[in-house]
């Protein structure tokens, strides 16, 4: 028993010496960046679902093997959190023994100075006026700023006195604020995802294209309930009680392109409100623009794209009629070919019976081009040919049967249930083209219902965000880069220095003669790379020994950062 626990004592030590080692560290930095790269060549739930189900749809074979490893859902995957996770203690376990290190280092009394300075890679020497008290005084000035040791003759590796200054420590102090600002980025980005919220809405607005038509339905928004998102997500300590209450009002959207449909701007004016008793006509103006948000107490609005919304008017042979505005998904990002889905419930009254009501529901889905280009051999088939609303088409097909209402199952709002169809619940009748203002016909088997499209709108797509640890990720990435960059810049640098004293009269060399002048020798080491280190040391040098090596300190570097530690 008591073998087994010392194995398992002496297995858990070595495995907390390899977890915390920097080569550990190190590798797990580097398999962090590779576990984010699928993250950014594959589509991720938390930005768009449909895109990951269309991404499974158009690959059968391998896009069900990327679901069960979890690369649509890199950054909240159980790997990805693991590495993360292992890096953080990591960290820590590489960060407090360092830090002690560090301290004792800086404590420390320099080292003494090797027996032989002339074979270090900077060595000077020379002569100066004054006892080896002056010049240990002229030393102690020149180097104020460097950690200061002497040594007497008999401590001395060579039996002289002499004196021992260390500088850089802020390298390894800069080091260890860079692993730090690490560590406080991580945890400031774990404790964000837990109690951040983020949601979407599609406001179908006034558009200034003049095909253009009004919007009749409610453009406002009030930021004062999840429920009112079309889509929504939050972290785990978020209980949907804690939104910051606004609301806005979308007043037109506005686009412009270039001459090859390249989207050269958008824009969005709206109106708005932090406090929702104040009347509509007092609500504050401003424009969103891409990557110019509102900001509310917290939370940012942004303007995060647009779209089209068709409007389909049905008549029906009672002369009732019934008008749909509905969101159309863009299928092509550069043209704004958008497809989608309206469903209409007969009016009440025509069918009492709930069954046969749910026979009699028509459906119409199709593309909508804002710039219509017909092709194909009968020239029926409808393309996009420029993303702004110049000329819009239709080009649908009619269904008549159960659309699914009222069933209480939920549907894709852009995509008919094709299941309802294989059924044959619901049976397609026709496929038409319509340009704005035209109307067909459809047989549901009671009478002929008029099917017009009347035009379409234009819809902005907002995003309101809200992240309490955005400043705190701000500062922390700060210090980090910040930290970096003096960790590199800063240099770790000796000088060893030996004072000779020697007799005023060259010949004079009883015992007991005053010195007047003093030997000295000097010579220097970086203890990480030399670049930009010569300078500083020949600059040293000729303070002390009065000369002017000017040769020396143009060839020993452009870069020289020893001002900063």
């Amino acid at each position: 028993m008591r073998t087994a626990l010392t194995w398992l004592k002496r297995a858990l030590r070595k495995a907390w010496h390899w977890l915390t080692s920097m080569r550990t560290a190190l590798m797990l930095l580097f398999l962090l960046a590779l576990a984010s790269i699928p993250g950014a060549l594959l589509p991720q739930r938390t930005v768009s679902s449909s895109l990951v189900d269309d991404y499974l749809k158009a690959n059968p074979t391998t896009g069900p093997i990327y679901d069960r490893l979890q690369l649509f859902d890199v950054f909240e995957s159980t790997w990805f959190l693991a590495i993360v996770t292992l890096l953080m203690i990591s960290l820590i376990g590489c960060i407090i023994p360092r830090s002690i290190d560090h301290w004792r280092a800086y404590n420390a009394t320099p080292t003494r100075a090797p027996k032989y300075l002339g074979r270090m890679p900077y060595h000077a020497e020379g002569t100066v006026e004054g006892t080896p008290e002056d010049v240990d005084k002229q030393l102690r000035r020149q180097l104020k700023r460097w950690h200061i040791a002497t040594y007497q003759p008999e401590e001395d590796r060579a039996g002289v006195f002499s004196l021992s200054a260390e500088r850089g420590y802020t390298r390894e102090l800069m080091n260890l604020i860079f692993h730090i600002g690490i560590v406080a980025m991580i945890l400031t980005f774990v404790a964000g995802r837990m109690v951040f919220y983020e949601g979407q809405v599609i406001v179908v607005t006034n558009s200034e294209a003049e095909s253009a038509v009004p919007v009749e339905q409610s453009r406002v928004f009030c930021n004062t309930s999840p429920a009112n998102f079309d889509v929504f997500r939050a972290g785990p300590l978020f209980d949907g009680t804690g939104l910051t209450e606004f609301c806005f009002e979308s007043q037109n959207f506005r686009a412009t392109y270039l001459n090859n449909g390249q989207a050269n701007n958008f824009s969005s004016d709206i109106t708005y409100t932090d406090d929702l008793t104040a009347p509509q006509d007092q609500w504050k103006s401003t424009t969103l623009a891409v990557n110019h948000p509102l900001r509310l107490g917290g939370d940012r609005v942004y303007l995060q794209g647009h779209g089209f919304a068709p409007q389909v008017t049905l008549t029906w042979p009672n002369g009732e009629t019934r008008t749909q505005m509905v969101q159309f998904r863009p299928t092509d990002v550069f043209t704004f070919l958008s497809s989608g889905v309206m469903r209409f419930d007969p009016p009440a009254g025509m069918y009492p019976d709930l069954e046969e009501r749910r026979q009699h529901q028509i459906a119409v889905e199709g593309n909508f081009a804002p710039t219509a280009r017909w092709s194909g051999p009968n020239g029926d088939q409808l393309q996009s040919a420029f993303p702004s609303m110049d000329d819009p088409a239709m080009s649908v097909d009619l269904y008549v049967g159960d659309a699914g209402l009222d069933t209480g199952r939920p549907q894709n709002v852009f995509v008919l249930d094709q299941s309802l169809v294989a059924d044959g619940r619901l049976e397609k009748v026709q496929r038409v083209q319509l340009s704005p203002g035209e109307e067909t016909t459809v047989d549901t088997g009671d009478g002929e219902v008029k099917v017009r499209f009347d035009g379409a709108a234009e819809y902005a797509n907002y995003q309101i965000s809200r992240d309490p640890t955005q400043v705190l990720a701000l500062i922390s990435t700060a210090i980090m880069l910040g930290a970096l960059a003096g960790s590199l810049a800063i240099k770790r640098r000796r000088i060893w220095v030996r004072l000779r004293p020697r007799s005023s009269d060259a010949g004079d060399a009883e015992e007991g003669a005053t010195a007047t002048t003093t030997e000295v020798e000097i010579a220097g080491l970086a203890r990480t790379d030399r670049a930009g280190w010569g300078r500083e040391f020949h600059e040293i040098a000729d303070a002390i020994l009065g000369t002017n090596n000017a040769d020396n300190r143009d060839n020993a570097g452009e870069f020289d950062p020893y001002d900063l530690g």
